[in-house]
């Protein structure tokens, strides 16, 4: 006969339930309620209802949401007070609701992962964009061949990073 989950058999379950979908570690679940961590984490594997695991993540994206419209109102309040500081001519103040309404769909952009806070870096030199503009270049200065020499190492200059 199996034996029966020690979690599951716990009066104090409920709590237990909770702070493992919270994503407590399961030593202080442990510690807390003097259960095992292998209890904890076959009980979180096999008893765990899904159910309270996607109101968790359900919950989540509520409240994500939530942040997206409140960043939503801010923008829209930033781009009305720009408007009645730029149509009062107070043009720093202008200045400044555009930084605000900027900031706002900056965060936004962030959130909905159009855009990232990591550098992207970019090798316009091996692009073929590049190399046909080299090229187009160096055939323009084909009929002054002082010039062409002057570009050319100059081209060379800044695939080398010297200029």
């Amino acid at each position: 006969m199996p034996r029966t989950c020690s979690v599951c058999a716990h009066p104090d379950r409920a709590a237990m339930d909770g702070a493992l979908v919270n994503g407590e570690p399961f030593r202080h679940i442990a510690a807390r309620w003097s259960v095992s961590t292998t209890a904890l984490q076959r009980h979180k594997a096999d008893h765990l209802p899904a159910s309270l695991t996607k109101a968790k993540e359900a919950t989540q994206v509520a409240n994500a949401d939530d942040l997206l419209t409140q960043l939503g109102l801010l923008r829209s309040k930033a781009l009305g007070l720009l408007m009645k500081a730029e149509a009062a001519g107070d043009y720093r103040a202008a200045l400044a609701g555009i930084r605000e309404a900027r900031g706002c769909i900056e965060v936004m952009a962030k959130m909905m992962g159009e855009l990232s806070d990591g550098a992207t870096v970019v090798n316009i030199l091996v692009s073929p964009e590049w190399v046909r503009v080299q090229a187009a270049m160096l055939a323009a200065l084909a009929p002054h061949p002082a010039a062409r020499v002057a570009v050319a190492d100059a081209l060379v200059a800044i695939g080398e990073g010297r200029a």
